[in-house]
């Protein structure tokens, strides 16, 4: 799992593509939530694909990190911009519950992709 670390971070660090669409506006210039529905769908597609062509042992596990680590990339990019764009702090740090919620709404994400991608692979050795 040592060897997967830089992988987990790199497909968490691409799922910052849906905040940094809100804090861009273009996620309400597209509108929502269609706009974070369809960003969820190619991020998800995007995870499961990696993990499908680079043949990754534990791709539940690999995915379910990655959607705990985008949670924690998550809220620190809320912290770090938050005060830059509005002048004070909000987001899942101003609120301990919603911290435990980023992180498990994530890590059931990439759970999912990850048993998706299981799926996939099975599918493909046959």
């Amino acid at each position: 799992m040592a060897r997967q670390w830089p992988l987990i971070a790199g497909l968490g660090a691409l799922a910052l593509i849906r905040p940094i669409m809100s804090m861009l506006g273009l996620s309400e210039q597209i509108g929502q939530p269609t706009a974070s529905i369809t960003a969820t769908i190619i991020i998800s597609l995007v995870w499961i694909a990696i993990v499908v062509v680079l043949r990754v042992k534990q791709p539940v596990v690999t995915l379910l990190l990655a959607g705990v680590a985008y949670g924690v990339f998550a809220i620190v990019l809320s912290a770090i911009a938050s005060p830059i764009l509005s002048g004070q702090l909000q987001g899942p740090l101003t609120n301990p519950f919603a911290i435990v919620s980023v992180l498990l709404t994530n890590a059931v994400w990439g759970f999912l992709a990850g048993i998706t991608a299981s799926v996939v692979m099975r599918v493909r050795q046959r």
